[in-house]
């Protein structure tokens, strides 16, 4: 399976795979090594599970989840650990190598497979409104836009759009406002903006 999905990656142009690991271990130590733009991750591997390697590569790579198992329990976890996306290895080659552009472009992506899974699980929650907290009150102007941006749904392409700015420099502050709320992923900002923030950001 693996050899199949280096074959079809390198297939692409724009894309390079500087590394394979067996394990989960493994796969933390060469991304920290070689530092890719993009982690592809499956759930389940010996030594270390993908989801607790998912959370030791925090701010190291974006990671992808790409696994058999469309579990909610592993769908979740991934998010929560801090992944950028989730998809299951029945997706076709061009669909893999246009996710993989899609996380290293810093957007997230989840397989349609568990989308309304998803929306449901995060529509039977209780809304909260709970102060932003401390972190929040370090965020710029510009930089709480953004969270409003991401908290929308925005790609940094149509954020970029939106407020006039080049994707370069969105993608700069949203990495920013990751780090001043001690986030690890837009999907986790995207979850935080709708827990402390009304719908109309304010």
């Amino acid at each position: 399976m693996r050899a199949g999905i280096v074959m079809i990656l390198d297939g692409a142009d724009d894309i390079e795979v500087v590394g394979e690991a067996a394990d989960g271990e493994q796969a933390v130590a060469l991304a920290r090594e070689t530092r890719p733009d993009v982690v592809l991750m499956d759930v389940r591997m010996p030594r270390l599970d993908g989801i607790a390697a998912t959370r030791e590569l925090a701010g190291v790579a974006d990671v992808l989840i790409l696994t058999t198992f469309d579990v909610d329990e592993y769908v979740f976890g991934a998010l929560r650990a801090g992944a950028a996306g989730f998809l299951l290895k029945n997706t076709d080659a061009d669909a893999l190598v246009e996710a993989v552009r899609v996380v290293a472009r810093g957007d997230g992506l989840i397989s349609p497979a568990v989308t309304r899974r998803l929306i449901s699980a995060f529509a039977e929650q209780p809304l909260r409104r709970e102060p932003p907290g401390a972190g929040a009150a370090g965020l710029t102007p510009r930089e709480r836009e953004v969270l409003a941006c991401v908290g929308r749904g925005l790609s940094n392409a149509e954020i970029a759009k939106e407020l006039d700015m080049a994707e370069a420099t969105t993608k700069t502050h949203v990495s920013r406002v990751l780090n001043k709320l001690g986030l690890k992923s837009r999907v986790q900002a995207a979850i935080y903006y709708s827990d402390h923030y009304s719908t109309d950001g304010e």
